[in-house]
């Protein structure tokens, strides 16, 4: 009978947790890895809208990319105040691919990307992939401008109920924040709050959304 000393065995069990360990940290980091967004920012933008969204992100650990459209030259929102976009819309397709693409409202923003063929493919590419896309307020009737989500559920500014429901492509709802599947949507700047935080929980998890809230003194 051959026995192998325990001393010999030392190396192989040392190994073996090393590649155990490194198979751990490989399935941890592969967890842990940072979502992204992509937020478009166009003249004529909901400020409240856009801010509110990319700030909670961050507090909530995304990596937010800014694109502005046409460029990235400053963009003048809806109540005159001007905000620089870290790229434009054609060089963000470079940097993706991204776990979320949102849409700040504003009559004159949601025209100018319902008009862009860029942003048309950029969320067609999105909804192929399955990742999340997030409308709110005028926002929705871009959606609807590049034949997007037709067949869900979603909500928007009142003023633009009447515009979504013509053609029966989409579900109505009146609720604060509607989720169906990877599409969120979201009435106007009275929900930004809850719609961003609805973003954060969809991406990264509830305990992380609430703990963003619970920090700026909000519910959720």
């Amino acid at each position: 009978m051959f026995i192998i000393p325990f001393r010999s065995l030392t190396p192989v069990l040392q190994k073996s947790d090393h590649i155990f360990t490194q198979i751990l940290s490989k399935s941890s980091s592969q967890q842990n890895m940072v979502k992204k967004a992509l937020v478009f920012l166009a003249p004529g933008a909901e400020e409240m809208e856009f801010v509110i969204a990319v700030d909670v992100l961050r507090r909530g650990g995304v990596d937010v990319t800014v694109a502005g459209i046409p460029d990235s030259n400053v963009v003048k929102c809806s109540r005159d105040v001007y905000i620089k976009p870290d790229i434009g819309v054609a060089q963000s397709s470079a940097k993706g691919p991204y776990d979320v693409v949102v849409l700040p409202g504003g009559l004159g923003g949601s025209k100018a990307m319902a008009e862009s063929q860029e942003v048309g493919n950029i969320l067609k590419n999105q909804e192929c992939s399955g990742g999340l896309i997030a409308a709110i307020c005028a926002a929705p009737t871009v959606l609807k401008a590049h034949g997007i989500a037709e067949g869900k559920e979603l909500t928007s500014y009142p003023a633009m109920k009447a515009q979504l429901e013509e053609g029966g492509k989409y579900k109505y709802s009146e609720c604060k924040v509607v989720v169906d599947g990877n599409l969120i949507t979201s009435r106007g700047p009275g929900t930004a709050f809850d719609f961003a935080l609805t973003v954060v929980d969809q991406l990264v998890g509830k305990d992380k959304a609430v703990e963003v809230a619970k920090a700026m003194l909000l519910d959720y």
